[in-house]
This record gives C-alpha cells, structure tokens and sequence, in this order.
C-alpha cells in the first residue's frame, strides 16, 4: 500500500469518524442557546465568505466585473424567489453576455 493510499484511508476513516460524533453526541451534549446563535450566524459568514471569494477572484487575482455581475443576479433572483435553473441561467447568461460583450 503506497503512502498516498493510506493517507486517503486515514483522512476517510477521520472524516467518518468526525461525522459519526454528531448523532452519538446528540442529546448528551447541552449546547447554550448564544452558542446555537452564534454557531448558526457563523454558518451563514462562512457561506458568504465562500461565495464572495468564488465570485471575486481566479487564481489568486480579481476575476473581472462579468461574474460578479452574474452572482448579483442570480442572487437578486433567489432573493425573489425564482425557480432554481432560472436563477442559475440567468446568472450564467448574463456572465456570458457580459464577458462576448468585452466586460472582462
């Protein structure tokens, strides 16, 4: 078995492990409610975080004004409530658009 193998063996082994704490701690573990509030308003940082960094940049550097654009929108059309594909398609065609008409 080379090194790789086993280190993918181990890091799933530890992802399993990690992921199985969650419902044998459940009911064992009192967790305050400001806990709870905090943890859920970290949830939601991190995600927009994720978001802003994929919509902003590309290998290492700004990612131009065209996806950002798009991210805008679909993200005014989730806001609205649109179906899913046409929030993903619009913000895709509009990223499309912009970048065929030179917006980079």
């Amino acid at each position: 078995m080379s090194a790789t193998v086993a280190m993918i063996l181990v890091l799933a082994v530890g992802t399993y492990a990690f992921r199985l704490t969650g419902p044998l701690l459940h009911g064992r573990v009192d967790i305050p409610v400001r806990v709870r509030e905090l943890l859920a308003a970290a949830a939601v940082v991190l995600l927009v975080a994720l978001l802003a960094t994929g919509a902003l940049t590309e290998s290492g550097g700004f990612a131009g004004w065209a996806r950002p654009a798009g991210v805008l929108l679909g993200a005014v059309l989730a806001w609205r409530r649109a179906p899913f594909v046409v929030v993903v398609l619009g913000a895709a065609v509009t990223t499309a658009a912009l970048r065929l008409a030179g917006v980079a």
